[in-house]
């Protein structure tokens, strides 16, 4: 499959390279030039190029950059074909992001992105560390497999996710459509907790937006508290401890 990432922060630096290693066709771009693209992220055969050519017939354009910057890159995507699968991996953090008063008065966070792309997109790859991505990617089977949801409108293209999903080394699991991908954001029971498949599905039920938000806005405090240097298990465990 023809894939573009448009971004190689930590999460667009990952799955170029996952998706490079299952033998996709991978293009990888970042708004400061293709130069800026590290050495390592193409060391599986992931090419950097330049951002007005990143678009240009591919399968699935992957977007791992900050929450909210999608409607920059709208005028981009109006030559790229409808069934073309965007897939948004993005996260809304007021503290990081600053306040979006639409995102704050109840609009799922995809639908956003959505609307300022001008196109559908499908929500995957946000309810997982990066440092999870990295290192607990297994083959398909393994006991114990973390699983990722995805969620979108358009069947195939949520299928194309999940298949993605699949090869970057995690179960997909289909959380339904793009209106309820509120339920895998921050910070709800199933955001970044390394949940099995069997267990996902009561994670995504058991999301409450008023619950969850507070939770998130409380974030830097829990985190200062695992110390300097706090682990991915201390991360992962203070995530599912927010809703014991």
């Amino acid at each position: 499959m023809k894939i573009t990432v448009i971004g190689a922060g930590a999460i667009g630096g990952n799955l170029a390279r996952k998706l490079g290693e299952a033998g996709h066709d991978v293009q990888v771009t970042d708004s400061r030039g293709p130069e800026t693209v590290a050495p390592h992220i193409r060391e599986t055969g992931a090419r950097a190029v330049a951002l007005e050519d990143a678009v240009k017939d591919r399968d699935a354009v992957i977007l791992a950059i900050p929450f909210g910057a999608a409607g920059q890159l709208a005028a981009l995507f109006t030559s790229v074909p409808d069934e073309t699968v965007v897939i948004d991996t993005s996260n809304y953090y007021p503290h990081l992001n600053g306040r979006i008063e639409a995102v704050e008065n109840g609009v799922t966070e995809s639908l956003y992105t959505s609307e300022l792309l001008g196109r559908p997109v499908v929500k995957a790859w946000n309810a997982a560390l990066a440092e999870t991505q990295r290192t607990k990617g297994v083959p398909a089977g393994t006991p114990g497999r973390i699983a990722i949801p995805v969620a979108g409108d358009a069947e195939e293209a949520k299928h194309v996710a999940m298949r993605l999903v699949d090869d970057t080394g995690f179960d997909p699991y289909d959380a339904g459509a793009l209106a309820d991908s509120w339920r895998q954001q921050p910070m709800g029971p199933a955001y970044c907790t390394e949940l099995t498949r069997d267990e996902l599905p009561a994670a995504l039920a058991a999301a409450d937006r008023v619950k969850d938000t507070a939770v998130r806005d409380s974030m830097a405090e829990r985190f200062a508290a695992l110390g300097s240097d706090p682990s991915l298990e201390d991360v992962v465990e203070m995530n599912r401890a927010a809703h014991r």
